[in-house]
């Protein structure tokens, strides 16, 4: 039988990878998306995680359709970068709360069913950049290095209860984002990347799928890097 996944933010890029992932090994997944429509294929709810009642909403649609949220993955995540002298305060707080009061949204409401049932898989998706930092990313590194320390506090508050939670970091990913980049760009990152190239949204699916797999049922608390060793050491 497969479990009740939910994938925030799960309409395109990584989250859409990893929902696919999982509905190809046979699990039950909803994605969230704030706009649009939902991929083919693929259950979709409406959900702006900065809203605790869209979040509720969300969550009390996939228990009845799917039953009480077994995997989450806590992928939902904006941007807006720019260099600290002309960050607004707004660019800075609207960051943080998406991506990682957001995450602390998804993760109490998902809680909750799955301290009734005894069991759950977290998994919060942060970034390389969360480790090493980047010029014109405050915000954005701050959000996503605050999910460390939410996912390692809520793997010490919930481990009793055989609910895991960790962390997977991504690097440099093909994508939309990436392939407006110049060349000059483009080159200088693959030089900071041992392997000397990006990753695939699929490769980062299936580090997400194992974490969340009995295989990894004693990992817990982990920061798992899929950045080809850019972030080495961090």
């Amino acid at each position: 039988m497969g479990r009740s996944v939910l994938v925030t933010g799960g309409n395109r890029g990584i989250g859409l990878a990893i929902a696919r992932s999982f509905a190809q090994a046979g699990d039950d997944v909803t994605i969230t998306y704030r706009s649009g429509e939902p991929p083919e294929g693929l259950a979709g709810v409406r959900c702006d995680v900065t809203d605790s009642e869209s979040v509720d909403a969300a969550f009390t649609e996939v228990e009845a359709a799917q039953g009480p949220v077994e995997v989450l993955v806590a992928n939902a995540g904006i941007t807006r970068d720019t260099l600290l002298l002309r960050m607004s305060e707004s660019d800075f707080t609207d960051v943080v709360d998406t991506n990682l009061t957001g995450a602390f949204r998804v993760a109490k409401r998902a809680a909750r069913g799955m301290l009734r049932a005894r069991k759950g898989r977290v998994v919060f998706i942060s970034s390389v950049v969360g480790l090493l930092g980047s010029p014109g990313q405050m915000n954005y590194a701050a959000s996503k290095a605050g999910l460390v320390g939410l996912a390692r506090s809520m793997a010490r508050e919930l481990g009793s209860r055989n609910i895991t939670a960790n962390v997977v970091a991504p690097g440099f990913v093909e994508s939309d984002m990436t392939a407006e980049l110049t060349d000059e760009r483009r080159e200088e990152i693959l030089g900071g990347i041992p392997l000397g190239r990006y990753a695939g949204a699929d490769e980062i699916a299936r580090v997400v799928r194992w974490v969340a797999s009995d295989d990894a049922a004693y990992v817990t608390g982990a920061v798992i890097p899929v950045d080809g060793g850019l972030g080495m050491g961090h």
